[in-house]
C-alpha cells in the first residue's frame, strides 16, 4: 500500500474535503466521498469531511468520528432553504474548522457546489485546492450561464483537477482552454465481497418467479439514468418472454410519477418491477447483483458509475450506454455490451441479443469483465493515484 506517513516529528497533510453527501447518506457521491476519504486516511494523510445535512437544523453543525485515527473526522452542517444561504453559512464553518487546526489543502468532491466551495475556500485562507469530476456534473452545469460562469472559475483557481475517467478530463480540459493537465482518479471495486457467487437463495426471497430472466439495475433509478429507456426495452422484452426488472437500490421521489405511468400504461409489466429500497451493506448488494441475468446501465450522463464495476467484478455481463468513462471500463462484445446512447430506442434489442448469447459465451464475458475490474479498478490502483494528488497538493 502505497504511505504518505510524515517523517518523524512532521506534521501529517491535512486535506478538508468538502462533499454534497457522506455515509451512510445513499447515493454514488457519498459512496465514493467516503471511500476517497478513507483511502487517504490509509495512506497517512489526516482527513476531516464537510458534508451538507437536511436532517440537522439549518446552520447547525455535528461531528463524528474525531476520536477514530482510522477514519476521517465527519463535520455534517444544516442546509438552508437556499443554496446560496448554504454556502455563505459553509464558508464561516470551514473557516472555524481551519482556525480550529489549519489545513494543508481542500477537497471539493464534485464540481458545483462543493467543488466550487472548497476552492473559493482555498483562496481565501491560502492553501491548496483540488477538484473532482463525477459525473454529469460539467454537462449540467456547462450551459445555463450563470452556472457555467461558476463551474469556470472553479477550474481555473483550484491548484490540482482530477476526473473520474478520461472522457471527464477531456471535457474539462475543453472548457479550460488551457494547458492545465487533469488526473484520472477512477472509482475503485472491493475486489473481497464483489465476487461471482452462486445464486443463494435471494431470488426466492425477493419475489423472482421460476424461469423469470432477471434484469437488474443498481443505484438510484432517474431520468439522469435512462429510466425511460428502461421501462420502455422492459415492456418490451415482457411481450417476448418471462422477465423482470430487479431494482437494486431506491427510485427518486420525484421519479415516483413515472413509474405511476407506467403502471397504468402497463399494469402486467409493472407488477414485475421488484425494488429492494436501500441494501444497508456492500455485500447485500452483491448478493443482489449475483441474481441477476444481465445488469443495465443505460445513462444519458454518467462518469464512471461504482454499480457498473461491482456488477462486472461479480461476473455480470452489464449492458451499458457508452456514457462517460463507460467504455473505458467496457469493451463491446468482450467484457460486456455498450449501447450508443442516441440508439437507446433499440435498448430491448440489446437485450435480446444478450439473452441470446450462449450460456458458456455470457459466462466467458462475465470471467473477462470480472478480470479487467480486479486489475484496474482496486484499491492499490486507487492508493497510487491518491497519493499523485497528494504529493501535488504538497507541492503547491
Amino acid at each position: 500500500m502505497t504511505s504518505l506517513q510524515p517523517e518523524s516529528g512532521a506534521s501529517p497533510m491535512r486535506i478538508l474535503m468538502v462533499s454534497e453527501r457522506f455515509a451512510p447518506d445513499l447515493g454514488g457521491v457519498a459512496v465514493s466521498t467516503t471511500r476517497i476519504a478513507e483511502a487517504l486516511v490509509g495512506i497517512g494523510v489526516d482527513v476531516e469531511v464537510l458534508a451538507w445535512s437536511r436532517r440537522l437544523p439549518a446552520g447547525q453543525m455535528e461531528t463524528t468520528g474525531r476520536d477514530d485515527p482510522r477514519r476521517p473526522t465527519v463535520h455534517r452542517l444544516g442546509r438552508f432553504g437556499s443554496w446560496d444561504a448554504t454556502l455563505q453559512h459553509t464558508m464561516i464553518a470551514l473557516e472555524w474548522l481551519h482556525g480550529q487546526d489549519p489545513f494543508h489543502a481542500a477537497w471539493g468532491h464534485y464540481l458545483v457546489p462543493a467543488g466550487f466551495a472548497a476552492v473559493l475556500f482555498a483562496e481565501s485562507v491560502g492553501i491548496a485546492s483540488t477538484v473532482s469530476a463525477r459525473g454529469n456534473d460539467v454537462d449540467r452545469l456547462a450551459f445555463p450561464p450563470g452556472d457555467f460562469a461558476r463551474l469556470q472559475w472553479t477550474l481555473q483557481r483550484a491548484s490540482v483537477l482530477t476526473a473520474v475517467s478520461r472522457e471527464l478530463a477531456g471535457k474539462v480540459e475543453v472548457l479550460l482552454g488551457e494547458d492545465q493537465p487533469v488526473h484520472v482518479l477512477p472509482n475503485s471495486v472491493d475486489g473481497e465481497v464483489f465476487v461471482a457467487a452462486q445464486e443463494d437463495g435471494v431470488r426466492e426471497r425477493l419475489g423472482v418467479r421460476p424461469d423469470e430472466l432477471v434484469l437488474g439495475f443498481c443505484g438510484e433509478l432517474r431520468e439522469k439514468k435512462g429510466m425511460s429507456f428502461l421501462l420502455t426495452a422492459f415492456r418490451e422484452i415482457r411481450q417476448r418472454r418471462e422477465a423482470c426488472l430487479l431494482v437494486i437500490g431506491e427510485v427518486r421521489p420525484r421519479e415516483q410519477s413515472k413509474l405511476t405511468e407506467f403502471a397504468v400504461e402497463s399494469p402486467d409489466a409493472a407488477e414485475r418491477i421488484l425494488v429492494t429500497e436501500h441494501l444497508e451493506t456492500p455485500a447485500e448488494v452483491a448478493s443482489c447483483l449475483n441474481a441477476c441475468d444481465i445488469v443495465l446501465q443505460p445513462s444519458l450522463w454518467d462518469g464512471m458509475p461504482n454499480s457498473v464495476l461491482e456488477a462486472m467484478a461479480c461476473g455480470r455481463v452489464v449492458l451499458a450506454s457508452d456514457a462517460g468513462g463507460m467504455p473505458e471500463v467496457i469493451d463491446h462484445d468482450a467484457t460486456g455490451s455498450l449501447v450508443p446512447r442516441v440508439q437507446l430506442g433499440a435498448l430491448g434489442v440489446a437485450i435480446e441479443e444478450v439473452v441470446e448469447l450462449s450460456d458458456a459465451r455470457r459466462t466467458e464475458i462475465g470471467a473477462a469483465a470480472a478480470e479487467h475490474v480486479r486489475k484496474h479498478f482496486n484499491a492499490e490502483v486507487e492508493a497510487v493515484a491518491l497519493a499523485k494528488i497528494v504529493a501535488l497538493l504538497q507541492a503547491d
